[in-house]
């Protein structure tokens, strides 16, 4: 993913988060009502057959901007497999527990804080989860067996406990952007191919070592200082996003080394690191097989130059 997609990602974050100060400050202005037959009629779309092939129904069911706070008349809808309940009110979503057959779910700007008597567990074949813009703080009681996307955005989850590799283990992509975490630890998913950070206040890099598949770490916003835990276990890591952090000198990225046989794009603009003399020269050396620093392509120039000085500081190491 390119630094110009990563803004775009990022701009997009931030007219969400706006979107959601709006709405919270016009909550009391929206009407507040049960879910209708009326309601579900006029959100039912996608006739497609049943699983047992014996008939059809719809499958498709959207009833974002209703001001919902209760959505019981749902619970007859066993067919349904795409659902969207985005801004309204729900704080209860138990009522999904009989949509057995449900492949996708949106629940984005509501008020669900917790997930203890959620449905999850019973939504054996649900493969993406959006809960972006709630109240979430505690993630235990949060299962996906076959979840492949969960997005957590901008919600005040301040340490990530429960994302275990036996209650995930299809999770591919993780956005926990917008959120409270000072640390990366807790998240125990081996098979996890994306991982997005931006926008919290992380200070330590911990618990990295058992990403093995990462090949995506967004951390654009964030408060780091180095880049000390980065593990050789990341062997598959080839994007690394840290953009608008606090890192200072050379030293900082070190643990870049670990990580340089793969790592083919990074980000490391509006860093104060970027306004000392020869940056991308240093990085080179410490990552001369990268592709991509910041917005440009490395130059062959660059790498060559990288080369020679690598040859010279092996000399000066051999020499008594």
């Amino acid at each position: 993913m390119s630094e110009a997609d990563e803004d775009a990602v990022f701009s997009d974050a931030e007219g969400e988060e706006e979107a959601h100060e709006q709405g919270a400050e016009e909550d009391e202005k929206v009407e507040v009502c049960h879910l209708t037959q009326e309601t579900i009629g006029r959100g039912l779309s996608l006739l497609c057959r049943t699983g047992n092939g014996l008939g059809h129904a719809f499958v498709k069911m959207d009833l974002k901007n209703n001001g919902l706070n209760d959505i019981a008349a749902i619970c007859s809808y066993t067919h349904l497999r795409f659902l969207d309940v985005s801004n309204n009110h729900l704080i209860d979503l138990s009522p999904l527990a009989s949509l057995t057959q449900l492949l996708w779910l949106k629940v984005d700007n509501n008020a669900v804080e917790c997930f203890k008597r959620q449905p999850f567990a019973e939504l054996t074949y649900l493969q993406w989860l959006s809960l972006a813009m709630n109240r979430i703080a505690d993630l235990h009681g949060l299962v996906g067996p076959a979840l492949e996307t969960l997005n957590l955005t901008s919600n005040s989850i301040q340490k990530v406990t429960g994302l275990q590799s036996d209650c995930f283990a299809n999770l591919v992509t993780l956005e926990l952007r917008g959120n409270q975490l000072d640390t990366t630890d807790g998240i125990n998913l081996p098979n996890l191919r994306q991982l997005y950070l931006a926008q919290n206040v992380i200070k330590r890099l911990e618990g990295l070592e058992k990403l093995e598949r990462l090949t995506t770490l967004h951390l654009r916003g964030n408060q780091l200082d180095t880049l000390d835990g980065l593990s050789a276990n990341m062997k598959c890591l080839q994007y690394l996003n840290v953009r608008g952090n606090a890192i200072l000198d050379d030293n900082a990225l070190k643990s870049l080394a670990l990580v340089s046989k793969t790592l083919q794009a990074l980000v490391l603009s509006d860093n104060p690191l970027v306004e000392t003399t020869d940056y991308r020269l240093n990085v080179l050396i410490l990552l001369p097989q990268l592709k991509q620093l910041d917005k440009d392509p490395v130059s062959p120039e660059e790498r060559t130059e990288a080369s020679e000085k690598i040859k010279v500081l092996k000399e000066e190491e051999l020499e008594p």
